[in-house]
């Protein structure tokens, strides 16, 4: 009795998706309300967007002429356009390795079976809860020439060290990449920590009796079972460093002269200081660009990647 019940329920079930299977999947119109809601809140604006990037508007005057190339043209003679792209893409960089090196090795750290690893976890993402603005504002005043970095080498007798952290133009843009891994390595630890936890005790219980050293063993086991919590962190974190703007205008607002300035903070100088929105949005438009090209060779590499390591 409790079989034939069981046939039947299993062939009641079985028959619904190949049912569900000859009407051709899901109604598309179940979705509809949520295309449209998008098209009308996202696809429209950004496409007008776009148009303006082609005009000479200034974001007040409702009269404009179409101008054609002359913003992107322009581009290519602005000096402060072309070092912005280089900051942009050098900030992308260096917050994507550097985070993801000292994420990956807090990761490591704190997965192992020392008693205070739970504390260690949550003081070590307690940055990552602090909103961007605030934190900038926080390394601002310690970075400062009176602030409590110069006061601690002063202390500490290396008077000769210090410095007008981001007054130097040299310095200032490096210390706004050690803020923003300061605050985002612990985003990628627990990214890291997901993958690592996911690994079958077994494989790295065999690997010790095998005799695996900790390097071969990280090298042979651990990398390949961590590629997809790789891919990951390295897709977030240049995204995020090419976007980076709220830090940045925080800690030095584009200077000292423009030696910190990035696509994003140009794009709000030219847009709200000077009124230029054509050109400003011709930036972002170009910004836009960028992440696109840039996350879809990172997204096709550690694909390969990937699928190369499983």
């Amino acid at each position: 009795m409790t079989a034939d019940l069981r046939v039947r329920q299993f062939g009641r079930a079985d028959a619904a998706p190949r049912a569900y299977r000859r009407r051709g999947g899901p109604p598309w119109w179940f979705a509809l309300p949520a295309l449209l809601f998008f098209a009308f809140v996202v696809l429209v604006p950004s496409v007008r967007g776009v148009y303006y990037a082609f005009t000479d508007w200034d974001g007040l005057d409702p009269e404009f002429d179409f101008i054609g190339l002359r913003n992107f043209t322009d581009m290519l003679d602005d000096a402060t356009a072309s070092q912005a792209i280089w900051h942009t893409l050098l900030i992308a960089v260096a917050i994507t390795v550097i985070q993801n090196g000292i994420g990956l090795l807090l990761a490591l750290g704190v997965n192992s079976a020392i008693k205070s690893r739970n504390i260690l976890r949550v003081l070590l993402f307690a940055p990552v809860v602090v909103t961007p603005i605030v934190t900038a504002y926080l390394w601002r005043n310690l970075l400062g020439p009176d602030g409590a970095v110069n006061s601690l080498l002063a202390v500490v007798g290396l008077e000769s060290w210090q410095q007008d952290w981001l007054g130097d133009p040299d310095l200032a843009l490096w210390m706004v990449v050690l803020v923003v891994v300061w605050q985002f390595a612990g985003y990628s630890m627990v990214i890291f920590l997901a993958g690592l936890q996911s690994i079958p005790r077994e494989i790295y219980e065999a690997a010790a009796i095998d005799g695996t050293g900790a390097v071969r063993r990280f090298w042979s086991i651990v990398r390949p079972l961590l590629a997809p919590a790789i891919t990951i962190n390295l897709m977030l974190s240049i995204i995020g460093g090419i976007k980076l703007f709220d830090q940045v205008y925080a800690l030095t607002g584009g200077g000292p002269g423009h030696a910190t300035d990035t696509i994003s903070t140009l794009i709000y100088k030219d847009a709200f200081t000077l009124g230029e929105f054509g050109y400003s949005i011709a930036l972002a438009v170009v910004l836009t660009i960028i992440i696109a090209i840039v996350s879809a060779g990172q997204y096709a590499a550690l694909s390969r990647n990937e699928r190369a390591a499983s």
